[in-house]
């Protein structure tokens, strides 16, 4: 789980292959977002708290937009499981995820 940077929401990754969104300040369940065909194992949210992403053990990374509530764009480029995603700071828009092939990427909008 990990709180948006501006503290309104939580997400958390689960076993289920879906993403949900709870809000920050009552703990309540709001929504849950479905795309990945595999556990999802990591979310991060980008800087401005609108998107966040997510890495499964479907091998693909998932950008979601959070006022929407839906998925915007599918990240396949891994060739196993994605263990770890994180947002950069900056305008740029950065992602980085790692997973169990063994590569570092570095996605950028």
């Amino acid at each position: 789980m990990v709180f948006s940077p501006d503290g309104r929401w939580i997400l958390s990754a689960s076993f289920d292959k879906s993403v949900r969104l709870w809000d920050g300040s009552t703990g309540r369940f709001v929504a849950t977002l479905r795309g990945h065909v595999g556990p999802v194992y990591q979310v991060a949210w980008s800087p401005d708290s609108r998107l966040a992403v997510s890495g499964s053990k479907d091998s693909t990374l998932k950008l979601w937009d959070l006022d929407k509530r839906k998925m915007i764009v599918d990240l396949p480029g891994h060739s196993d499981e994605v263990f770890a995603v994180d947002w950069g700071c900056g305008d740029e828009g950065a992602v980085a995820s790692g997973g169990r092939d063994k590569v570092v990427k570095i996605w950028r909008r």
